[in-house]
């Protein structure tokens, strides 16, 4: 045999066990990027994510022997209170336009 093939073949044999150690390594820690490399990482939409957090939710305050906790929709601001908010900020403005103008 020539010496190149046989270094080819060497080669191969030595290509062939480091695949073979690396989808070792690859297994023993516990990282298996298939999924991710094929398909693309796991999207989950709000509503389900609120979903499991109510049903996980209710299943502690049920472990705990406390009332389940119902939510019933966003909570909003009253009119004063929004009002409030805008003269405090009207104010902090005018306050910081009065210190421009005097430095």
């Amino acid at each position: 045999m020539d010496i190149v093939t046989l270094l080819k073949a060497e080669r191969d044999k030595m290509a062939r066990q480091l695949s073979a150690l690396d989808a070792a390594t690859q297994a023993l820690s516990g990282s298996d990027n298939t999924r991710s490399a094929a398909r693309g990482p796991l999207t989950m939409s709000a509503a389900s994510r609120a979903k499991i957090s109510a049903a996980q939710k209710a299943r502690w305050a049920k472990v705990k022997g406390q009332k389940v906790p119902i939510k019933t929709g966003k909570r909003h601001i009253s009119a004063a209170g929004l009002a409030r908010i805008r003269a405090a900020t009207r104010a902090r403005w005018a306050r910081w336009r009065r210190e421009k103008r005097a430095a």
